[in-house]
């Protein structure tokens, strides 16, 4: 396991807040120097801590304003049932995030599409693959907090 210090956690900070800032505004910004920076950044990358840097678009001005939350039961538990799931989920850009729970429901799913009109056929076409006992579709009316940064 790595084991991260109060430097790391304050540059997992700053990429957390902004992965776009520059190595000199991350040093300036932790109170290091770019050098040690750069390397705890390299090891933390090496090591896994850092998965991978990316952008945050704006769901909403790409015209994307509707966001389910797919509630999934099923009455079938098989290996080749859930593999053929776990397939359809994983190929849908439109399924954010997709998670297997513990108590009634089995599965979750957070879908962003333009509306209600394109969640159905995202539904349509998934029923069409797997065949699924329940589906129950959650509209989010208003999206109160929404981050990826881990509190660390």
């Amino acid at each position: 396991m790595f084991r991260i210090d109060d430097l790391d956690r304050k540059i997992l900070i700053e990429l957390q807040r902004d992965s776009g800032q520059s190595l000199d505004e991350i040093a300036s910004n932790v109170g290091s120097s770019k050098t040690p920076v750069w390397n705890r950044i390299r090891k933390m990358k090496e090591a896994g801590v850092i998965k991978q840097q990316t952008v945050l678009l704006d769901a909403e001005a790409l015209g994307l304003e509707a966001t389910f939350f797919v509630l999934v039961r099923t009455s079938e538990h098989e290996t080749d049932w859930q593999v053929k799931f776990l397939e359809a989920v994983r190929s849908r850009p439109e399924v954010l995030e997709a998670h297997r729970l513990a108590g009634d429901i089995d599965y979750i799913l957070k879908v962003q599409v333009r509306n209600a009109r394109a969640y159905d056929k995202f539904y349509q076409a998934l029923i069409s693959e797997v065949r699924i006992h329940n589906v129950t579709a959650l509209l989010s009316m208003e999206e109160i907090k929404s981050t990826v940064a881990l509190p660390i």
